[in-house]
């Protein structure tokens, strides 16, 4: 079976009124967060501007569904000068130190000594705030409210050669929309590697239910509290 079919099989699974359902909860869950917290958004873009010289979002390219989307963010990096979006670039050329310990760590620094985070970029991660943007890739219809998280093509590439028995569930992860939250994000389990956290978003591919989204989408406020 190809990649496409394989990735396939797992769409196919759920029917029109879980898919129907899905989007109406992600259209109208991005129109009502965007509205309320249009206030707080500005002032975050204006801080993030007055911060440091660069663009206030961060655009990625990211995998998912079956392709790539342009993902946004609050940036809440320095621009870097001449290596702009590229901070990865700027660790590896910069701290070398450092750059190994993020590639072992799964892509991942402590904020406390990532030299590339602005201090808005500290505040606006430690409460998730970064993460707003990614609403307009929900309403888009590239992302859902729930879902694997959405990786970058790099990054899969790399976890694929040092997790081969995670290929499988990476095949997976990429059949499906990419989410704001997921599984594992409230699972209570904060310090999984990327092979178990790859199990369980395959998980909640391949067990998606209306009833599980609701859970995942109730848990969340609460995992975003206790992480405060």
């Amino acid at each position: 079976m190809t990649q496409k079919k394989h990735s396939q099989a797992y769409l196919v699974t759920h029917g029109f009124i879980f898919n129907v359902t899905k989007r109406l909860i992600d259209i109208f869950s991005s129109i009502i967060f965007l509205t309320l917290f249009s206030p707080i958004l500005i002032i975050i873009s204006i801080l993030i501007k007055l911060g440091s010289e660069g663009p206030v979002l961060l655009r990625q390219r990211r995998v998912g569904n079956g392709g790539e989307f342009i993902f946004y963010k609050f940036r809440s990096m320095f621009n870097g000068n001449k290596y702009k979006n590229d901070m990865d670039a700027y660790l590896r050329d910069n701290y070398p130190d450092l750059w190994k310990q993020y590639i072992e760590n799964d892509w991942k620094l402590p904020m406390s000594i990532d030299p590339r985070i602005t201090p808005i970029g500290k505040f606006i991660r430690a409460t998730s705030i970064d993460e707003a943007p990614q609403f307009i890739n929900v309403l888009r219809g590239e992302m859902s409210l729930v879902g694997p998280r959405a990786y970058r093509k790099e990054e899969l590439e790399e976890y694929k050669k040092r997790y081969p028995n995670a290929k499988k569930n990476i095949e997976i992860i990429m059949s499906a929309k990419p989410g704001i939250t997921g599984l594992w994000q409230t699972s209570g389990r904060n310090e999984m590697n990327f092979e178990q956290r790859a199990e369980l978003d395959a998980k909640y591919i391949k067990n998606r239910s209306l009833r599980q989204e609701l859970l995942i989408i109730l848990k969340t406020p609460f995992v975003m509290l206790s992480i405060w």
